[in-house]
């Protein structure tokens, strides 16, 4: 599977990742889309260890999801089991992996600057980081969708799973929505992707 991911990511990122890729004990599994998650890492009951990335990413985000799942591994391998999932021993690591890569033979050059102020302080998932999330989706096939940011207020929309809602004002960084059915309130990234209803 280790060498299906070349596949998946810049041609000029693939002999670095090969060598990252290299344990004996590790599994690496492309998926389907998940809505909630890009990848995910688990050590497995036989003690082997499996990294998972969504299959449907574009090769950018790909290669970023990729080495952020390495970077689980590598840092429970170094600091053990006990550490904090997204904590300073996994930002550190995924510093120290990712930096390689930041570069223009494998990055356009749009994305570096977004992704040098991100590797700063790396966070738990690259969607979070507005303006990184937003310059990764420009490279995207073409969906059809609006991102929360372009929908107008009060304007209803759907999301992937078909919950229809209401925008409305935007705190700090996301967007509180009314979801139409039930009266609830809740809060949406701005850079989340949703289907506009037209009355």
């Amino acid at each position: 599977m280790q060498n299906t991911i070349s596949h998946y990511i810049p041609e000029a990122a693939v002999p670095k990742v090969l060598q990252l890729l290299a344990h004996d004990h590790l599994v690496v599994k492309v998926k389907k889309e998940r809505k909630t998650r890009h990848g995910d890492y688990r050590r497995l009951p036989n003690g082997k260890h499996q990294i998972t990335v969504n299959g449907n990413l574009n090769k950018y985000r790909f290669l970023i999801t990729l080495i952020h799942e390495i970077a689980h591994l590598e840092a429970f391998s170094k600091f053990g089991r006990h550490i904090k999932p997204h904590g300073a021993e996994w930002k550190r690591t995924f510093q120290h992996l990712m930096l390689p890569f930041i570069n223009p033979d494998v990055f356009p050059d749009n994305l570096l600057p977004h992704l040098a102020k991100h590797f700063k302080n790396p966070k738990a998932s690259s969607d979070t980081d507005v303006q990184l999330a937003l310059a990764l989706k420009q490279l995207d096939a073409p969906n059809n969708k609006s991102f929360i940011f372009e929908v107008p207020l009060h304007q209803t929309f759907k999301i992937h799973n078909g919950r229809v809602f209401k925008k409305g004002v935007k705190r700090r960084t996301r967007h509180e929505c009314v979801e139409v059915k039930t009266g609830k309130v809740y809060l949406f990234n701005a850079n989340a992707e949703v289907d506009i209803i037209n009355n």
